[in-house]
């Protein structure tokens, strides 16, 4: 009898050593995961700007839009500011289309440094309004986009097609790496056009289907490369996109 009571003790003891075991074990497991998540919180915290991003707007314009994203693959997200300047005397009455603001925009781009904004590139009025005529279509959609590192600047017009800018970071400014456009007739594309500056490759691809619906079109592809003299174009250089030229 002694023995089966000293067998029933040292099962009991060891059922409440091994609860006891899991119980610390969890309690361990909800106290890592506890300072994970404080560790996390912090890292975002350190990473929120602590200024504001209307401190770098100039005086004499007003914020259009906010872009986030990483421009410079630090895993943190920028800011790019899209701009426009507030004056009376660019307010035009127009004969059709009644008033009018004509005032041209600009972009400014923030790097998130240490928890802080730093203003890295600024060119106040490099596009125009977005009131300009458009010929027999109306003007050009301008946007502005951050992917993989890289900034976009999109034009879009409508049934007439597309043209985009890519810049990437390096050294002290934005170099222009990248021109693409597509002219369309309505849903048919007529031709694209893809420029890599840094391969100094040209692609172009008209479509021989002159009685095409969309997606009959038949493309012919033809390949130039262009100078090496050419110099790629700074975005803190351009004064006026619409005046840009790609060596189309």
């Amino acid at each position: 009898m002694k023995k089966i009571f000293k067998s029933i003790f040292i099962i009991s003891f060891l059922l409440i050593s091994c609860e006891n075991s899991k119980k610390e074990e969890s309690s361990t497991k909800e106290d890592s995961t506890e300072i994970k998540k404080e560790e996390i919180a912090t890292t975002i915290s350190d990473t929120i700007p602590k200024n504001k991003t209307s401190d770098f707007i100039p005086k004499g314009f007003k914020l259009l839009e906010e872009i986030k994203g990483d421009l410079n693959k630090d895993g943190i997200d920028d800011c790019i500011l899209l701009i426009k300047e507030i004056n009376k005397e660019n307010i035009v009455q127009h004969e059709f289309r009644g008033e009018l603001d004509r005032n041209r925009r600009g972009i400014i781009v923030l790097l998130n440094e240490n928890g802080n904004y730093k203003q890295f590139l600024k060119n106040i009025d490099c596009f125009s309004s977005e009131n300009e005529e458009g010929g027999v279509y109306y003007a050009p959609e301008l946007s502005v986009e951050i992917k993989k590192g890289n900034l976009y600047i999109h034009y879009a017009h409508g049934r007439y097609g597309y043209w985009s800018y890519t810049f990437r970071l390096k050294n002290s400014d934005f170099e222009l790496i990248g021109y693409d456009s597509s002219d369309n007739n309505g849903a048919v594309i007529n031709s694209e056009l893809s420029i890599n500056f840094l391969s100094r490759k040209k692609i172009i691809r008209t479509n021989t289907n002159e009685n095409a619906d969309s997606g009959e079109e038949v493309f012919e592809e033809r390949i130039v490369y262009i100078e090496k003299t050419k110099s790629l174009g700074k975005l803190s250089e351009i004064k006026d996109f619409d005046d840009l030229e790609l060596f189309q």
